[in-house]
């Protein structure tokens, strides 16, 4: 099936990242075929590690372009990479584990158009038991992690409803924004490996007095391998993220920010 976009006519540039995920990617593959038909799309995939492809880039109806890694890197420089040949107007990342049962994009288009205060959207995230997950979230706080630790944080940070809700931040499995925010903002921030580098972006955006919202009526399937709790080298690099998180001035930041917003509440 040769694809039938052209160069001139992209509207969403997507970036996905394969770690030995190209199974899970040509099902994604798949579902924006069947349910993504109405958009002008163009897949930037790239290959961490060499793979060899289960299928051929001319099997879809969007162009697909491929980077392939010498070597692995991390998720930030992965998608500033994708994103310096996009030609989309809206910029997209996917983990290679999302599923999609319907089109995601037309809703999530329609309000950034109407809302030109949100600098990034991402859907609804179901997992496979079709319960709603939590990639809505407060910012983390060393007193927050602390709470988690000894179990007294628990639960989503937002209720989901029928309603757009605008968290401080979302995960990065699914983000969607125009390709002239994640420009202004200089893209992820490659210091972070693997982990925040989705809060950090997120922070950026809302100190660019922008917010993050989450479209409740576009909905997708996550699959999600929290690998950092059984690996200790994954645990490693979440927590240097963390500590690298909590002492930029991004975090300082948004947390005076948070203070000051707090008191102008009370009055004071």
């Amino acid at each position: 099936m040769a694809n039938i976009q052209t160069n001139d006519s992209i509207e969403i540039s997507i970036s996905i990242v394969s770690h030995f995920h190209l199974s899970l990617i040509l099902n994604l593959l798949k579902d924006l075929n069947q349910h993504c038909k109405k958009h002008s799309l163009e897949v930037i995939l790239t290959l961490n590690t060499k793979e060899a492809l289960p299928f051929s880039l001319k099997d879809f109806i969007f162009p697909i372009s491929m980077i392939q890694n010498s070597s692995p890197k991390g998720f930030a420089e992965n998608h500033n990479r994708a994103f310096q040949q996009i030609k989309g107007k809206y910029f997209c990342i996917l983990n290679p584990d999302i599923r999609f049962q319907s089109d995601p994009f037309s809703k999530l288009i329609h309000c950034l158009q109407k809302n030109s205060f949100i600098g990034i959207v991402s859907p609804k995230v179901l997992n496979e038991n079709g319960e709603i997950e939590d990639n809505a979230r407060f910012f983390p706080t060393p007193l927050r992690i602390i709470c988690k630790l000894f179990g007294k944080c628990r639960g989503s940070d937002y209720m989901i409803g029928k309603e757009i809700i605008y968290p401080d931040w979302v995960a990065g499995m699914f983000l969607l924004m125009p390709k002239s925010i994640f420009e202004k903002i200089r893209g992820f921030n490659k210091n972070f490996y693997l982990y925040y580098e989705d809060v950090d972006l997120c922070a950026r955006v809302r100190l660019a007095r922008l917010e993050i919202a989450l479209c409740p009526d576009s909905v997708v399937v996550h699959n999600a391998r929290r690998t950092s709790h059984r690996h200790i080298r994954f645990f490693m690099w979440h927590l240097t993220s963390m500590m690298k998180f909590f002492f930029s001035t991004v975090f300082i930041k948004i947390f005076i920010g948070k203070i000051v917003h707090s008191f102008q509440k009370k009055g004071v």
